[in-house]
C-alpha cells in the first residue's frame, strides 16, 4: 500500500466492484413474489437510538463512509495481475455471496418473525459484516490505506450502535429475539461470548 493514494479515472476501477454490489441487492428483486418484497423492505428500518453518539455513528456509516468509498472508487484502480487483487477478489466474492443470502433470508421470513435463517444462523448482522468486507476487499484489490480506514470504521461504528439495535429487536420480536441472541454469535468467526 502506497502512502499516497491512487486517484485516477479508468474503466478497471473499484467502481465495478460496487455496481456489482449495488445489482446483487436489485436483482433477486425481479425474483421475488409480492410478499417477498414487502419481506424485505423491513431491512432499513430505522432504529430509534437513545443516544446522540448513536445516532451519529449510526448515519455517519451510511451518509459519510459509503458515499465516501463509492465516489472514492472511481478514481481508486484496481491492482489487476497482482496478489493484492486477486485476495481482495476472493474476499469480495464473499461478501458478494453474504449480501445475496441476507435478501435470501428476509424474502423467507415472517414478517412477524426475527430472520434467524440461512446467513443468521452463524451472524446476527451479516449486513454490516458484509459491508465492512466489501470496504476491506476493495481496500485490499486497490492496495488502499484510505479505503481500509474506511472499512475499520464502519466496523467500529456499527459495533458500537448494535446494542441499540438489538435492544429495538427484542421490543419488537420478545423472547423470540432473545433466543436468538443466545445461541448466534454477533459476528460471524467470534465465537458466542456469554455477554451476546
Amino acid at each position: 500500500m502506497s502512502l499516497t493514494p491512487a486517484f485516477e479515472i479508468g474503466l478497471w476501477n473499484a467502481w465495478i466492484l460496487w455496481v456489482l454490489i449495488f445489482l446483487s441487492m436489485i436483482i433477486p428483486d425481479f425474483f421475488m413474489g409480492k410478499e417477498a418484497k414487502i419481506r424485505t423492505k423491513r431491512a432499513p428500518q430505522l432504529v430509534p437510538f437513545s443516544k446522540k453518539i448513536e445516532k451519529i455513528l449510526a448515519l455517519s456509516t451510511h451518509m459519510v463512509i459509503m458515499p465516501f468509498s463509492i465516489i472514492y472508487s472511481i478514481f481508486l484502480p484496481l491492482k489487476i495481475g497482482t496478489a493484492w487483487f486477486y485476495i481482495g477478489l476472493v474476499i469480495f466474492i464473499l461478501a458478494l455471496v453474504m449480501s445475496l443470502m441476507t435478501t435470501i433470508s428476509f424474502a423467507t421470513t415472517p414478517v412477524d418473525k426475527p430472520v434467524t435463517n440461512g446467513i443468521y444462523r452463524i451472524s446476527r448482522h451479516p449486513i454490516y459484516f458484509s459491508g465492512f468486507l466489501v470496504n476491506l476487499s476493495i481496500s485490499i484489490a486497490c492496495a488502499s490505506w484510505i479505503i481500509l480506514l474506511c472499512a475499520i470504521l464502519w466496523i467500529v461504528f456499527f459495533h458500537i450502535v448494535l446494542p441499540t439495535e438489538e435492544r429495538f429487536l427484542i421490543n419488537q420480536y420478545g423472547d423470540a429475539y432473545r433466543e436468538y441472541m443466545n445461541r448466534t454469535p454477533k459476528w460471524i468467526g467470534i465465537p458466542k461470548s456469554g455477554k451476546g
